[in-house]
């Protein structure tokens, strides 16, 4: 694991080595050395165990393969239908009549006004889909700065268990002093939260955990694996890990147990009754929809406060209401 793609920052991360970080945040595991120290500074990286059976993953995965190989099959039908119609433009521009040679002195405007027309439309045609499209299934196959997905399962392949880590977005270029500054660390916070929220991690595969504050680090991924398998770590030292770079105190990692009680776990068990009830009923949907809505709320900018927390009820319940379900008493039946 020699790839290094964060740089070096040792001597300022040395500044309170004495005393340590203060709470929620620690160390990273030494276990987990090797993997951080080939994570960007820039970002923060979220791990955690993907426990959906392989078969699932396999059928997920298909759907981006199909798509990829589509949009590149498109590209050579379109090159091999346009390219020689190009090419004898080109020619023409470089003194070489032929059938694409527009003489204008023989033309009316109406014929000239609809060849500018129709080869504009070709050349923006052509333009917007190498712009925009022909980087999927480049990106899909052979992209390098943080691998891809299909170097990622050629080396992993489909597991029961796999290790996802996720890196974050834009947003990280705003995320402060997440140890220091009270409010920049109530939004970190928020946004690693919701992010490694147990109903999330477990019912959705890594591979639909990619959003807009959120993309699969495939290279990562397989250096993790590359650990498990070559027994440098447990698999299980991948659960649930939050990695971010403090200047003062260099990698740190965040203590998701620190503060959890009992009162917690009951949450987390009303939770899933609540989901086990609504799938009794065949709305299992808008248990996701409404994890969506939270988790999407929760990290918008300004926080999640109680004014915020009241209109996202409301929402919610709407939500509910329009399937035929009173979210507050189906709670109170399903939960007690």
């Amino acid at each position: 694991m020699a790839r290094q793609r964060g740089s070096a920052k040792t001597g300022a991360a040395k500044k309170k080595d004495v005393g340590g970080p203060p709470a929620p945040f620690k160390r990273p595991p030494e276990v987990l050395q090797p993997l951080v120290d080939t994570l960007d500074e820039k970002h923060v990286y979220l791990t955690h165990i993907d426990s959906q059976p392989a078969d699932f993953k396999r059928k997920i995965f298909v759907v981006p393969v199909l798509m990829n190989v589509g949009i590149a099959a498109l590209f050579v039908y379109r090159t091999y239908y346009i390219l020689p119609y190009y090419l004898a433009i080109f020619a023409s521009v470089l003194g070489y009549p032929n059938e694409t040679t527009m003489v204008v002195d023989e033309m009316d405007w109406r014929e000239i006004g609809f060849e500018v027309g129709t080869r504009t439309f070709s050349f923006m045609l052509d333009f917007l889909l190498f712009m925009f499209l022909w980087a999927w299934p480049v990106e899909f196959s052979l992209a390098q700065d943080h691998g891809n997905p299909v170097a990622w399962r050629w080396s992993v392949g489909f597991r029961d268990r796999e290790v996802v880590v996720r890196r974050s977005r834009k947003w990280d270029q705003t995320k402060g002093d997440v140890v220091n500054d009270a409010g920049s660390k109530s939004l970190f916070m928020s946004r690693v939260g919701a992010a490694t929220a147990p109903m999330l991690v477990n019912e959705k595969t890594g591979y639909l955990l990619m959003n807009a504050d959120w993309d699969l680090d495939w290279a990562a991924m397989v250096d993790a694996t590359t650990m498990v398998d070559k027994k440098m770590a447990a698999i299980e030292a991948f659960k649930t890990v939050i990695l971010v770079f403090h200047e003062e105190y260099g990698w740190l990692c965040v203590d998701t147990k620190a503060g959890e009680s009992a009162e917690e776990d009951e949450k987390r068990r009303q939770v899933f009754a609540f989901r086990d009830a609504l799938a009794a009923v065949g709305k299992e949907d808008l248990f996701y929809r409404w994890i969506e809505v939270v988790q999407f709320e929760s990290s918008q900018p300004g926080g999640f406060d109680p004014e915020k927390q009241e209109q996202v009820a409301q929402q919610i319940r709407d939500m509910f209401e329009k399937q035929g379900i009173n979210f507050d008493e189906f709670w109170k039946e399903s939960v007690g």
